[in-house]
């Protein structure tokens, strides 16, 4: 038995929750299948499109009327992970009932530990939300105090932080639950970012990726496996070039060193290299795989993907 840690892709749940809903069914399969092979499972999740979707409702609202209350970023991404979640466990349950498989599946909502002094807060990068005129961007970073940037000439965005994640607030409840046999689906869209306040975690307007969630998510449960499920079979060098190539079985210095000369693109393979680097660095014994959705069962057999180890 295995104890695996599965990241899904937002982008891989769809933009909509009628979309979404369509899309859990095929997403929860393969991952049914890791189940019946004996292993545990414990789900992360991505979260892009939905909590965008999420934010820009209420900022539509409150630019409308005045009146109408915003909703602060990280109460977007509680909401995010709610309703993620609802429809994920709600398709894995019955796939396991008609698998005949015993394991009862949960969603726990989940504070991810951020470092108030992390650099990335003196440098907002990741956009969030629709595109803006100059005179709205100007009403919401006065109204309230939002960061806008242009972005490639087609409008201005918020942007926020995007810090590495330092702790997970809930993780002995996760252990707990893995350790029972339950399935977990936990730090959607990398988490809610909170800082510690005292005696208590107060929540950051931020971004907290997936991929390095998730890689911290494993270390943290001593996982044997972090598996990175994403639109493409493998990582790939030199991609889109006549020379491109397919990385089957690396190391993670291998990794490093084409990481060094550019290989792999900001905002779609690189935090996920980055995110594989991190576990097998932290968790020598472990072992990160990049792989499909799809073949997700087979890249666990090692018959699929690319598997990065020390």
């Amino acid at each position: 038995m295995k104890r695996i840690v599965v990241a899904l892709g937002g982008n891989a749940l769809g933009n909509t929750p009628e979309e979404q809903q369509l899309r859990v069914h095929k997403a929860v399969q393969p991952i049914a299948d890791l189940l019946a092979q004996g292993n545990q499972v414990i789900i992360a999740h991505g979260n892009g499109p939905q909590v965008g979707m999420i934010n820009l409702a209420f900022e539509t609202a409150s630019l409308a009327d005045s009146k109408q209350p915003g909703m602060p970023f990280p109460e977007c991404g509680a909401m995010s992970q709610g309703y993620i979640g609802y429809h994920l466990q709600n398709a894995l349950q019955a796939e396991l009932r008609k698998q005949g498989l015993p394991q009862k599946v949960a969603t726990l909502i989940t504070q991810v530990e951020v470092d108030r002094d992390d650099p990335a807060f003196q440098n907002p990068t990741k956009p969030i939300g629709t595109f803006y005129s100059q005179e709205q961007a100007d009403i919401l970073a006065n109204t309230k105090n939002y960061i806008m940037k242009e972005d490639a000439n087609r409008g201005y965005r918020r942007v926020v932080a995007s810090p590495k994640p330092t702790g997970i607030v809930e993780i002995d409840v996760i252990r707990s639950l893995v350790d029972a046999n339950h399935v977990v689906i936990c730090v959607g869209g990398g988490g809610i970012p909170v800082i510690q306040v005292g005696q208590h975690h107060e929540g950051v307007p931020a971004v907290i990726d997936k991929d390095f969630a998730s890689a911290k998510l494993a270390e943290l449960l001593q996982a044997d496996m972090l598996v990175i499920l994403t639109a493409v079979n493998k990582v790939k060098i030199n991609f889109n070039r006549p020379n491109q190539q397919d990385l089957d079985d690396v190391s993670i210095k291998e990794l490093k060193t084409y990481l060094d000369k550019g290989h792999f693109l900001k905002g779609s393979m690189l935090p996920k290299v980055e995110a594989a680097i991190a576990f097998v660095e932290n968790n020598p014994q472990g072992v990160a795989i990049i792989a499909s959705l799809e073949e997700a069962a087979l890249a666990v057999k090692g018959k699929s993907g690319t598997l990065v180890h020390a």
